[in-house]
């Protein structure tokens, strides 16, 4: 069969598919109302109350009305994939795969198989021959003879690509002769496509690199190391969607976390997920999840405001301060220094009295002491407390009858020895009834008082209030001096000191706080199951503390995370990770997966390359991104006199990018203070309104924009200027390496570096 005929036999299946959706539509539809109206009938009739059909009509109604948004969806696109399949011992089956399951109803056959479905795997990994496919009831073994991939243009299916074998991809990498390239045409179409304002999903281009990940096991963290344009965040989302499918009886949106680095990213990242049928997952910074989780409405220092301090400072001695403060607080040192701190606090709380009633013993301070210094030494402080109450409590009946026996005893003496000191009448009778009267009174004390005074002595033995306790860790010269333990310079720590004596004073909280304040939290107060994730994806995990990312974990069940992030993007690495390494070792006890995505498919072969001076110039072991398929222009490097003169040039760019029907244009500057002053420029000089963006940016369009460079991470631009990568603004230290290289691999079809005076150094 030849191309034209194979591509009008898909059409007409294309056909047939949105037919046969249609009819299914209204069917399910009919079923929705009538669920609906079931619904609302039970809830009358139930009147506020329990009631089990109610409970699973609303669970039946949510199933319904998820597959006719998924129907309706799928309408134009139903799928993007062909696969035929020779299952071993069986007959060829031919198995469309789309972003949704699609299945008959009536029947219960699949039209369509969800692109995480197990035999969807021989779409994305398999290779013509033999192939196999990982199913619950095993391996299924047997031939794979067809990959074919759909690319849709004016609602049809415009061409058919078919695949044999799938290592289409890097022979075009850096030193490859161009001819030798084995080319895939469809990612290629996919790639050459214009940017939006939004990430978006992948499901029809994801590569065996990127499958392999998403379908990796959840049981143990999974660290990678993407290069910049290697697809880690899109690919982290889309785990994210496929480990719901898979686990869906155990693991729902809620159970998930993604941590991103600033607003500005999650709103990037923010349809990426909705888009996969995903809801109810949170999405948040490490800034606002500690906050949340303090009760804290203080104002924050960000980690992008205090970078862009330390870009901007003037003052040599106050920068050096800025950042060996962050390098300390991010430490797995400093975490040593908290747990000294709750060492001294346990100590303080250890020194504890018997609980007594009326003088008499209930139980012994030793045995109190033992129970919180040793035998419940896992629990957090105040749960510890919490759980000799519960256990002294179950006892406390017990305890008291045991005093009053002892009441008891010492007042048969009294009454024996009187008995026998006196002869039998008045006066010993007064006498007699005179001591039973006190024993019996000091036994109902007993009673009454014995539950009161136990209360009392936990009330008195009080929880530890977290609210202060950072800031009494610096204020207490003497807790201070002692958990310290000459780890931290007297110069800087006097420093620190008084920062955060300020900070509280004036209701601010830098964010390289927050770790240390959360774990105090979490090892006094604890953390309930209930609080606990299931997943947490951690995206440009670079730009974390150690110390952040182990309380992160411990905000994990089972230590099930997806850890993505660039060494080479690092430009947070004065406190954040330089050898991924000391996360395996130092946070998660050598018990880590490592993997690493060396392809980028953002930019072209010419942009890669270009960026690559930048980064085999850096500090580190990392290997130089391959581009992977397309070719493009060469980057342009453009001098300038005059704030006019750029302007000039920039708009003689952005007016031919435009006629490319290219969007998103970024001017890069290195600070926020620098996009100020380019913002003023292009106002002044441009014919084109360009919009300048700030780190509180929470919804935005990327047509035309002026951006920081340590805020473009993550996102990608049709076109990106450097405003100045001179020479003096991007010198030779691995800060300006980093986010030069950040700034260099932004675009995916055009780049252009203008510099003033002498261009950088790190571009030769």
């Amino acid at each position: 069969m030849n191309k034209n005929e194979i591509l009008k036999l898909e059409q007409e299946n294309l056909r047939e598919m949105r037919l046969w959706l249609k009819e299914e539509q209204i069917k399910i539809s009919k079923d929705e109302e009538q669920l609906k109206d079931k619904i609302v009938s039970l809830r009358k009739a139930s009147k506020g109350s329990y009631s089990e059909e109610l409970e699973t009509s609303t669970k039946l109604y949510n199933i319904v009305s998820k597959n006719v948004e998924n129907y309706k969806e799928a309408y134009d696109n139903p799928y993007f994939a062909k696969i035929d399949f020779r299952e071993y011992r069986k007959e060829k089956e031919s198995f469309y795969i789309g972003k949704f399951g699609l299945g008959d109803m009536a029947t219960g056959d699949e039209k369509v198989i969800d692109w995480r479905a197990p035999i969807a795997d021989l779409y994305y990994s398999g290779t013509q021959g033999e192939a196999y496919y990982r199913a619950p009831i095993g391996v299924i073994e047997g031939e794979l003879s067809l990959k074919r991939k759909f690319l849709y243009k004016d609602n049809d299916i415009k061409e058919c690509f078919d695949e044999g074998i799938n290592e289409i991809i890097l022979k075009a990498g850096i030193g490859d002769e161009e001819g030798n390239a084995l080319i895939d045409e469809f990612l290629k179409i996919n790639l050459e496509e214009s940017t939006g304002s939004k990430l978006k999903e992948v499901v029809a281009t994801i590569q065996k690199e990127q499958n392999d990940i998403i379908r990796a096991d959840k049981t143990s963290p999974l660290i990678v190391q993407g290069s910049a344009g290697s697809g880690k965040t899109t690919v982290a989302l889309h785990r994210l969607a496929y480990l719901l499918y898979r686990y869906k009886d155990t693991l729902t949106g809620e159970d998930i976390l993604v941590v991103a680095p600033n607003k500005l990213f999650l709103d990037y990242i923010s349809e990426v997920l909705p888009n996969l049928g995903v809801d109810k997952v949170n999405q948040k910074t490490f800034e606002q999840i500690v906050m949340e989780k303090l009760k804290l409405k203080a104002k924050v220092i960000t980690k992008d405001k205090k970078l862009a301090d330390i870009l901007e400072g003037k003052d040599e001695l106050e920068t050096k301060y800025l950042l060996n403060e962050s390098k300390v607080k991010g430490s797995l040192i400093f975490k040593q220094m908290m747990d000294r701190y709750l060492r001294i606090l346990e100590r303080q709380d250890s020194n504890v009295e018997n609980i007594t009633v009326m003088g008499y013993k209930l139980f012994e301070s030793s045995e109190i002491k033992r129970l919180f210094t040793k035998d419940l030494i896992h629990f957090p402080i105040n749960k510890r407390k919490d759980e000799i109450k519960r256990y002294f409590s179950l006892k406390l009946n017990e305890k008291i009858y045991s005093v009053i026996e002892k009441v008891d005893f010492q007042y048969e003496y009294q009454i024996a020895r009187i008995k026998k000191q006196l002869e039998d009448g008045p006066e010993r009778r007064a006498k007699l009834i005179e001591i039973y009267d006190e024993r019996d009174a000091l036994k109902k004390d007993i009673t009454i008082n014995g539950k009161k005074e136990f209360e009392e002595y936990f009330n008195n033995w009080k929880e530890i209030n977290t609210a202060n306790l950072y800031g009494n860790f610096f204020e207490n010269e003497s807790i201070f001096t002692e958990a310290n333990g000459g780890m931290i310079p007297e110069k800087l720590a006097n420093y620190i000191k008084e920062k955060v004596k300020n900070n509280i004073e004036n209701d601010i909280v830098d964010s390289d706080d927050l770790a240390a304040m959360l774990y105090l939290k979490f090892k006094i107060e604890g953390l309930s199951e209930k609080e606990q994730l299931k997943h947490i994806v951690i995206d440009e995990a670079q730009d974390y503390s150690l110390f952040q990312l182990y309380v992160v974990n411990m905000l994990c069940l089972g230590n099930s995370l997806t850890i993505v992030g660039d060494l080479g993007q690092g430009i947070y690495s004065y406190k954040g990770i330089n050898d991924w390494n000391d996360v395996i070792e130092g946070v998660f006890n050598s018990k880590a997966t490592y993997t690493a995505l060396t392809q980028s498919y953002r930019s072209t072969i010419e942009i890669i390359r270009y960026a690559n001076k930048v980064l085999e110039k850096q500090k580190n072991s990392l290997k130089p991104a391959k581009p992977v398929l397309r070719h493009g222009r060469d980057p342009q490097s453009i001098s300038y006199e005059t704030t006019k003169e750029f302007c000039e040039k920039l708009d003689d760019i952005t007016a031919g990018i435009l006629a490319e029907e290219k969007r998103s244009i970024a001017i890069i500057g290195r600070t926020f203070g620098e996009c100020k002053k380019i913002k003023e420029a292009t106002k002044k000089y441009s014919t084109y309104n360009w919009k300048l963006v700030k780190e509180a940016d929470k919804d935005f369009k990327l047509d035309l924009i002026i951006i920081p460079s340590y805020l473009t991470k993550g996102l990608e631009f049709d076109c990106s200027i450097i405003y100045n990568g001179s020479n003096e603004i991007y010198s030779d230290n691995e800060l300006d390496k980093k986010l030069l290289y950040v700034s260099l691999t932004r675009a995916l079809h055009y780049e252009y570096l203008f510099f003033k005076g002498e261009k950088s150094t790190l571009l030769v």
